[in-house]
């Protein structure tokens, strides 16, 4: 099949850092060419892939600074209308924009499958309800019960390629967190469990502007040289911390359509504890893989005292059996076949 991904622009495919839907894109991508399928990758023009590129911007807009970066910026629109412009190219168009991308699929003549990455908010299902013809692809059932009731194609859980994640079956003792500094994330509540437990935690963020108030009031008084930031980290950092950690923690307050960063733990053989709010017991198996705990208190600190129980080796067998680029592949190539 002749297939158009069209990624978002503000991060680079796949990312240097923070990015995970970029990730994402980036890995079915790879493996579509892979299966012998023609693949354009609409992204900015750092970004890798063994298919075509087509960028209209050179790098990502957030390292280039550029203002708006989330909203309705000039560069994300003529990506997302350079690649309806060439629509009759493709036999399907994979669009990985959300909302932002409904007004031109919703006209467009070749067939859409738009994969939703982030929650389904009132008015963000207001509009695919409106703009109802390109297929919607959730990533997790959790997600979609938010919005069931939309022109659905399928759900296909995220899946990466990492059979070459590093592995470690010990654990030199420290809690890790990876991802966003923010309110949603809950990064307070592991700074709460290390101090209690007296704990080394590690945190491996980035921090944006609209995040700077949660951290000056919830995370920055309590850094020390027990509780560290140490900033955004690249994918090899990232996988060695994951790999020497005692467990990775997920403390989310709301309901997350698919943590990306579990699967990733779990590949590198480190047992995630995750709050049971959305996706979270689609993805983690609970007392195999980690803990799924049901408050912010006593079974979150209960779970870190039984972290040894789980074994390190089949959190890695099960990331690589369940969440593999292989099998969302599958997924997608069904969905195109029918869309």
């Amino acid at each position: 099949m002749k297939i158009a991904q069209i990624a978002n622009v503000i991060e680079r495919v796949p990312p240097k850092r923070y990015g995970g839907s970029e990730r994402v894109v980036y890995t079915l991508t790879e493996e579509l060419v892979r299966r012998g399928h023609e693949v354009t990758l609409f992204a900015s023009g750092d970004s890798l892939t063994s298919g075509k590129l087509k960028a209209v911007y050179p790098r990502a807009l957030r390292e280039a600074k550029l203002k708006d970066l989330y909203g309705i910026n000039i560069w994300t629109l003529i990506n997302i209308g350079s690649a309806y412009d060439i629509q009759d190219e493709f036999d399907i168009i994979h669009d990985h924009n959300g909302y932002l991308s409904l007004p031109t699929a919703n006209l467009a003549r070749t067939p859409v499958v738009m994969t939703a990455h982030g929650p389904f908010t009132p008015e963000i299902r207001r509009a695919f309800k409106a703009l109802a013809r390109p297929y919607v692809a959730t990533i997790s059932h959790s997600q979609r019960s938010f919005a069931p009731d939309l022109h659905h194609a399928g759900t296909v859980h995220n899946g990466l390629n990492m059979k070459n994640y590093p592995f470690s079956a010990d654990h030199e003792g420290y809690l890790l967190f990876v991802g966003r500094i923010s309110l949603e994330k809950g990064v307070h509540y592991a700074v709460e469990a290390a101090q209690q437990l007296n704990l080394p935690l590690i945190i491996a963020a980035k921090l944006d502007p609209v995040d700077r108030a949660y951290f000056k009031e919830y995370i920055e008084p309590y850094l020390s040289e027990q509780i560290r930031w140490i900033g955004e980290v690249d994918e090899d950092e990232r996988n060695r911390l994951m790999s020497k950690a005692m467990c990775f923690l997920h403390p989310i307050t709301w309901p997350e359509p698919f943590g990306l960063t579990l699967i990733e733990a779990m590949a590198c053989g480190c047992p995630v504890i995750a709050f049971n709010k959305g996706s979270i017991s689609e993805i983690v198996r609970n007392g195999k893989t980690g803990y799924v705990v049901t408050d912010y208190e006593d079974s979150l600190i209960e779970a870190i005292l039984s972290i040894d129980k789980i074994d390190r080796k089949r959190c890695r067998r099960y990331a690589l059996k369940y969440f593999s680029a292989e099998r969302m592949a599958d997924g997608y190539e069904a969905i195109y076949k029918k869309s």
